[in-house]
This record gives structure tokens, C-alpha cells and sequence, in this order.
């Protein structure tokens, strides 16, 4: 019997949640941010309704659990440790990062073009970049290089060192002109982050990967989450 899964994540300016049960998987995704918080609830419940489902059916609650955008992630947090607290089920953190390199491979990229892997690169603001990279074995992505805060140059240094074959996600072009792609294939934008979501929950769930509701945790990989005022116009004044 298949299980019955929910994933929610709101770790990006796109909120987007999947239904995973035995009759098909249900998907949605919209705009995020501050409507996060408001919306994710009810597209919930219209995804449970259309399957003709209640919460208490679920068999655990999977969230994006980062890296990404610091009150995206405490939201997605709260929101599936409060349904798995209240309904006695496990939750399922996934990565983020790894959801664009599922997202990547449903657009056509290979999980591998030679011996290296997919990087993923997302544009974290104040100049710095999460970055991470994975390689799928035998259907399940595998961590190569585990999600960091990167600075620019730090990323451009280690990519010039050791050339990434394969880069997704936002930093392309935000950073179009600052990273060193070279000749890597690109894929800047996501097509479907549902679809991707309801394939890494499915994964999580056939690995084992649950945990107890109290040990649901976002991963936060910037203790400092914005700039004073006084680091703006030295940072303005740099680039100018």
C-alpha cells in the first residue's frame, strides 16, 4: 500500500506543496513570501479535499527544510511540525537545494554528463549564494557536496579549481556575470518544484527518513539575515 504524503515548501519566493497517495500525485504551486503563511494552510486542505482525504489519513508530513529564505523556512517548520504534532506522525525534512536538482533532471538534464555532478546555485542575497551538488545512484539523489553559504568569490574559487559540468537554480542569472559557469550546461529556471517536491517526499519516506515532530528543524546556514544600514552604503559605495 502506498502511503499518504504531504510535502509543503516555502523556502523560495514560490510556495509550492504535493500530495503524494496511491491515486495520484496532486500538486501546487504559487506565488510565496509573505503570503506563505496565509495561504499554506488552506491549499493544504484543497489538495486533502480533492483526494478526498482528511489530515488524520496522512502517514507523514514532509517540509523544505533549507537552505533558503529565513521566514519561508520557519514557516514551513511550524506549519508541518504542528500537523504531525497534532495528528501523532512523522515529519520528512528535504533539502531545498536538492529539489532543483530533481527539478533540473525533470527538465531533461541528465542526473550525470560524465563523472561529474549536478551544482545547485541559488541566489541567498547580500552577494552570497547557497550552493551544493548531487549525483543520483540507482534512482536516489546522493549528497556530493552538502548545502553552504558561499561568497562569491569563494564559490568562483572552488569552481575554478574544479569546474562544475552541470549548474540549476537562481544564481545563474542573478550572478551571470560574476560566477564561473564556463561551459556547463545551465538551467537558471524551474519548471515544476511540485512534481519535484512530490518525488524527493516519496524518497524520503522509502529511505526511513522520518523523524518525531519535536525534531523538526530548519536548516539555517546565515546566523546574520540582513544588512545594518550602515554595511548598505559601504556596500553601495563599494560597488560604485
Amino acid at each position: 500500500m502506498q502511503p499518504c504524503l504531504l510535502a509543503i515548501d516555502t523556502s523560495t519566493e514560490r510556495m509550492a506543496l504535493a500530495l503524494c497517495w496511491p491515486g495520484a500525485d496532486l500538486t501546487r504551486v504559487e506565488a510565496g513570501g509573505a503570503a506563505s503563511s496565509a495561504r499554506l494552510l488552506p491549499l493544504a486542505q484543497e489538495l486533502l479535499h480533492q483526494a478526498g482525504l482528511g489530515f488524520a489519513q496522512l502517514d507523514a508530513i514532509a517540509f523544505g527544510a533549507g537552505p533558503g529564505a529565513f521566514t519561508g523556512l520557519r514557516t514551513a517548520c511550524a506549519v508541518a511540525q504542528g500537523l504531525a504534532f497534532a495528528h501523532g506522525r512523522p515529519v520528512l525534512p528535504l533539502d531545498s537545494l536538492m529539489l532543483v536538482a530533481q527539478d533540473a533532471a525533470g527538465q531533461g538534464l541528465p542526473a550525470s554528463r560524465g563523472d561529474g555532478p549536478i551544482w545547485v546555485a541559488m541566489d541567498a542575497r547580500m552577494d552570497e549564494a547557497y550552493a551544493a551538488a548531487y549525483r543520483r545512484v540507482a534512482g536516489t539523489w546522493c549528497v556530493v557536496e552538502p548545502p553552504a553559504l558561499y561568497t562569491l568569490p569563494a564559490l568562483a574559487v572552488r569552481w575554478a579549481a574544479n569546474p562544475p559540468e552541470m549548474v540549476a537554480g537562481s544564481a545563474i542569472e542573478a550572478f551571470a556575470e560574476r560566477l564561473p559557469f564556463g561551459p556547463a550546461r545551465l538551467v537558471p529556471r524551474e519548471r515544476d518544484r511540485g512534481a519535484a517536491l512530490a518525488v524527493l517526499c516519496r524518497q524520503a519516506w522509502a529511505l526511513g527518513q522520518g523523524l518525531a515532530a519535536d525534531q523538526a528543524l530548519p536548516l539555517y546556514l546565515r546566523d546574520k539575515v540582513a544588512l545594518t544600514t550602515d554595511e548598505r552604503a559601504r556596500a553601495a559605495a563599494a560597488k560604485a
